[in-house]
């Protein structure tokens, strides 16, 4: 199973240094997880992962669920996937509210009437007890899941490491409605611990669980869940990790994340979901996070945004620059000599293989970026140089 040593610990007490051991590897953190939604990353092979120096992938419960059993069948996600590494699992949570709320839409939660709320008409999803009822947004059928439901999908996914069912709330509802849903988040982390805990070795190695950590911007609500998920257990097991989620604002990022790390216990990892800027990782690996995730850094070389140490740029205005793409970046593109012209023409080509071959080479140098983001904030805190890091990093980054 799934266990942590901190090696090293900033003078805040939070922020730290460690490895975190799977029955797929070691993750030596701070560490960012390359999203793989569907049990690859797009555009990027198991070795361009590897080339990167990627150290774990995080798949999607929600867009998994249907072939779970085939996953099972091949061994678990991450020999099915062909990564061979660690993997982590999300409980499928968010993209039940969100994608049946109106594909990816922000939804704010009604509690009188327990649906959510939209600007669209028809509203998807429905919140109870037991789950939550939806719409299939991409096929239109009516479907399921609850903490049980979640855990059987994530159990025969097989990641080492799997998110305990939550419901999400954003910053458009109020303490009243965030002090009912956390009480639900809580008695469905207890239901995901039971039932996890039934199934978790039924691919022949032990799996984990970490429960995760709702109550929106208030420092009352986030410090009691801390404290109520870091002392939950069953049959004597408690959670082996946590997940800090939620709709964050920018400016209490580092507050609420203080928060929650002061009450959990400090030997279990913490991985803060759904999260890849620069300051984002700093503020986070400094205020005691080991984990990150995020789809953004593949997403944005999609659509031609590149991240350098000076800043990110769009490529759109480098049509036949000779200029390399970033500078003495270490990455498998730049080490290939592309520059930022070549790179554009790809990318604007009505070939699609010539496309295709784009998508691979940005992917995998935003990618690069943020893991040698984390690999360095780990370097700085182990040699006690974080506070200088930060600053000449954020000073060169935002010029």
């Amino acid at each position: 199973m799934v266990k942590f040593k901190v090696q090293q610990k900033l003078g805040n007490g939070l922020g730290r240094a460690g490895i975190i051991t799977t029955p797929h590897g070691e993750i030596s953190t701070p560490a960012f997880m390359v999203v793989g939604t569907r049990g690859e990353v797009r555009f990027m092979s198991a070795e361009d992962l590897r080339a990167v120096n990627a150290q774990a992938m995080l798949s999607n419960g929600y867009h998994l669920r249907r072939i779970s059993p085939e996953i099972a069948d091949g061994g678990g996600l991450s020999e099915w996937s062909g990564w061979g590494g660690p993997t982590l699992t999300d409980s499928g949570g968010f993209q039940v509210m969100s994608l049946g709320s109106g594909l990816g839409k922000v939804v704010s939660m009604e509690r009188e009437r327990g649906v959510m709320n939209t600007a669209h008409k028809e509203r998807l999803a429905h919140v109870s007890e037991k789950g939550v009822d939806f719409t299939d947004p991409f096929d239109g059928q009516p479907d399921f899941i609850g903490p049980e439901e979640s855990m059987q999908i994530q159990c025969r996914i097989g990641a080492d490491i799997h998110m305990a069912f939550d419901e999400l709330t954003s910053l458009a509802d109020d303490y009243d409605y965030n002090v009912e849903a956390l009480g639900r988040t809580e008695r469905w982390a207890e239901r995901s611990l039971k039932e996890h805990l039934r199934l978790r070795d039924t691919l022949g190695y032990r799996q984990s669980l970490y429960g995760v950590l709702q109550g929106g911007r208030w420092e009352v609500l986030r410090r009691s869940t801390a404290r109520t998920l870091g002392a939950m257990q069953v049959n004597g097991e408690g959670f082996d990790g946590f997940g800090l989620g939620g709709a964050f604002l920018k400016e209490d990022l580092g507050e609420i994340l203080r928060w929650c790390n002061e009450e959990l216990p400090e030997e279990k990892p913490r991985h803060l979901l759904g999260l890849s800027r620069p300051d984002d990782i700093l503020i986070g690996a400094e205020m005691g996070a080991d984990t990150f995730d995020c789809v953004a850094p593949t997403r944005e070389a999609r659509h031609g945004k590149i991240y350098t140490l000076d800043g990110d740029f769009n490529l759109r205005k480098f049509a036949g620059s000779t200029q390399p793409l970033d500078e003495g970046c270490d990455c498998p593109t730049c080490q290939a000599g592309w520059t930022r012209g070549a790179l554009r023409a790809l990318w604007r080509s009505g070939d699609s293989a010539k496309k295709q071959q784009y998508y691979n080479l940005a992917s995998m140098h935003n990618v690069r970026f943020i893991v040698r983001l984390t690999e360095q904030i780990r370097a700085a805190i182990v040699t006690g140089e974080f506070d200088d890091f930060k600053r000449e990093f954020l000073m060169r980054y935002s010029g």
